[in-house]
């Protein structure tokens, strides 16, 4: 076959037939149907164009594209994706179906199918904010979750946590090594004593009382308001999202969600998959990136996509290779 195209056909139904469909778009996505074109694999990406870090003007921390805008980024994979002979399609994945044959059904909410001899789900997740108004706007730009994505950019800067949470005193030790002007904001969480002595002995400040707003001036974060009216100054406030997977089509296959935790709390949800080479509970699923995996950053949601790739056409040349032996044999 000259390209990845060549391998595609039609089913009973009309369908294309791709080897893989990767469903999402993001760094994960991408990277898996950029390896499985240049294996000589016809690819399709179901891409409903929401990435998780869309709001971020930066991503940091993926070696080689430090500073990068996340659009870019993901423009120049599906250039590349696309110069293999790989598709992509706007659109967004509402669920799938084992069929009898073998292989799978994918749904598109336009009413559209598509057929694939193995799934590859990449979804990601949505980043549930605490319920404070204003966060949602400033997301990803001075409201902020993760010090490993911007706390280069806010260094030293007087930084809030907002204790909406039970990781919030996590958050503050761990913020305070970029800022030592970083503030706990105590909203509705209490506070123990252990929690008070161990925040005093890092010179890291306590302010009681629950936060109502956010303090913008010239489309920069200044601080935030509490309910008595009081403004507490910062350049930055760093929340703590529930990280929610978007397990819509896992979970139509009947793989369940299960619940994250971080020293002990639950922070989230995810689909479990193998963590070596995305393999899920149902033959012939893989997942990548943060649906599986919801701590990763792109550079690791991008290498678990290429991990999984992997595993998904090292099946595909086992099964090729048990039907050539039957036609062998047949002919024999």
């Amino acid at each position: 076959m000259d390209n990845a195209r060549d391998s595609r056909n039609s089913g009973d139904a009309g369908d294309d037939v791709f080897d893989v469909v990767v469903v999402g778009g993001g760094a994960a996505g991408l990277a898996a149907a950029l390896t499985l074109v240049r294996a000589r694999r016809s690819v399709l990406v179901i891409d409903s164009g929401s990435p998780r870090n869309a709001p971020a003007a930066h991503l940091h921390g993926y070696l080689g594209q430090d500073g990068e805008s996340p659009a870019a980024l993901l423009a120049r994979g599906r250039a590349e994706v696309t110069g293999y002979g790989g598709e992509i399609r706007q659109g967004t994945a509402i669920a799938a179906d084992r069929l009898p044959g073998g292989g799978f059904l994918v749904r598109c909410g336009d009413g559209s199918t598509v057929r694939a001899r193995r799934l590859l789900v990449a979804t990601g997740l949505v980043d549930e904010l605490p319920s404070v108004p204003g966060l949602r706007a400033r997301w990803g730009r001075d409201v902020l979750h993760c010090p490993y994505c911007h706390g280069w950019e806010v260094r030293d800067l007087p930084l809030a946590v907002l204790a909406d949470g039970p990781l919030a005193v996590h958050q503050a030790q761990l913020w305070r090594h970029w800022s030592g002007r970083t503030t706990l904001l105590a909203h509705t969480r209490g506070l123990t004593g252990a929690d008070r002595e161990l925040l005093a002995a890092l010179d890291v400040r306590v302010v009681e009382g629950e936060v109502t707003g956010l303090a913008v001036e010239e489309d920069r974060l200044t601080g935030v308001t509490l309910a008595d009216g009081a403004v507490v100054e910062c350049g930055a406030l760093v929340v703590a999202p529930r990280f929610t997977a978007r397990s819509g089509v896992l979970t139509s296959l009947g793989l369940p969600t299960t619940a994250v935790e971080r020293d002990g709390h639950v922070v989230g949800t995810c689909v479990e998959s193998d963590p070596a080479t995305g393999a899920t509970a149902l033959r012939g699923v893989w997942a990548a990136g943060n649906v599986t995996a919801p701590m990763e950053q792109s550079a690791g949601a991008a290498a678990q996509g290429v991990r999984a790739a992997v595993a998904v056409n090292a099946d595909l040349i086992e099964e090729e290779a048990r039907r050539a032996v039957e036609v062998h044999r047949a002919g024999a």
